[in-house]
């Protein structure tokens, strides 16, 4: 039997990594991806770093009630890619694809179909996963999205260590494959020229590939603790963390932050400066790529605020600290300034 290698794709890392790449925040609607020059480049490097012919690539997302979105039926119809498909919970969160990727890994590995496994995802739930593959005498290597420094983006040490090695995506093929939508470009080009803000097309909603659609009836509830790792950084479950422990616990017990009064959030330190930087980066994201029904849909859900950019928000706070164990004070300081943000933002658009 001639050797292999396979791809083992978390489209939740990899396209909330690729939007944080280009635009510094996680929410994906500031990005749009073409599919097809994506996965043609992951293959290529794949072959190239393996030495040998790729059999296929396994796509794994979740989907409302598992039913492919048509996005995902487009990725699912590419040449040597396979589709698995996980659920969407009430409240945004991804379920069963973790352990759809782990049970396919091990699977094939015992079948001895495949010599060289690429796996790309931070998760650290998948650490256990790689070690028995491994076992069954394959190699398991790590393929992370580089971050703006060209370290990987979000992979949990546990899962760096267990693997092969860690590879970096290429760059190039990224920037090719991934560009910011248009809404976004115009904007980041005339901040760029010293410009004020411009008008700009309403761009056509681009559905998210693991999160449906948010709206005035989603609320946010809390799911099971466990659901949240380390390497979770870049999905839903994090959104939806709930725990207790104060405020210190984020902000590293610092002292308090004794500058001059300001529209930042309150709070001390570190966390509070942290807090500011991210939801300004969230809201700027969605306010360029939004249409202004969507962002007046967002005002009409208030105080529940859509998965999708609840989600960004509390990722993208986690990494910025390098903490995913986010307290309730927390949180709901990070939650309270995104409505002062918006709030704002929105009215000077309007």
């Amino acid at each position: 039997m001639r050797s292999q290698c396979s791809l083992y794709v978390d489209a939740g890392y990899l396209l909330a990594s690729v939007a944080t790449r280009l635009t510094g925040t996680s929410l994906r609607p500031g990005v749009r991806v073409d599919y097809g020059k994506l996965i043609a480049c992951l293959t290529r490097q794949a072959e190239d770093i393996s030495g040998v012919p790729l059999l296929r690539v396994n796509w794994y997302d979740a989907a409302k009630n598992a039913v492919p979105d048509a996005y995902q039926q487009q990725i699912g119809a590419l040449p040597r890619v396979k589709l698995r498909l996980g659920r969407v919970g009430h409240n945004g969160e991804q379920k069963g694809v973790d352990l759809r990727i782990g049970l396919d890994m091990v699977a094939q590995a015992r079948n001895g179909a495949i010599d060289v496994f690429f796996l790309i995802s931070g998760d650290d739930d998948l650490t256990e996963a790689v070690e028995e593959a491994q076992v069954q005498g394959v190699q398991v290597i790590v393929l992370a999205v580089p971050d703006k420094d060209g370290h990987p983006h979000g992979v949990s040490e546990h899962l760096q260590r267990a693997s092969d090695g860690v590879e970096l995506i290429a760059p190039d093929a990224l920037d090719k494959a991934v560009t910011r939508t248009a809404a976004v470009m115009v904007q980041h080009l005339a901040r760029r020229a010293g410009a004020g803000p411009v008008p700009v097309p309403t761009p056509p909603h681009l559905p998210m590939l693991s999160a449906p659609k948010p709206g005035p009836s989603i609320t946010a509830t809390p799911v099971p603790p466990e659901l949240l790792t380390p390497a979770r950084a870049s999905e839903s479950a994090l959104a939806w963390r709930s725990q207790t422990g104060d405020q210190a616990a984020l902000s590293g017990g610092g002292p308090p932050d004794n500058g001059p009064p300001g529209n930042g959030p309150p709070g001390n330190g570190q966390a509070s400066k942290a807090i500011d930087s991210v939801v300004s980066g969230v809201v700027k994201s969605f306010v360029a790529s939004a249409s202004a029904q969507e962002q007046g849909d967002v005002i009409k859900a208030k105080p529940s605020i859509p998965p999708e950019i609840d989600r960004a928000l509390l990722v993208d706070l986690a990494h910025h600290l390098g903490d995913y164990d986010l307290s309730d004070g927390v949180r709901n300081q990070l939650r309270d300034h995104f409505w002062d943000v918006f709030e704002e933002t929105s009215a000077v658009n309007a």
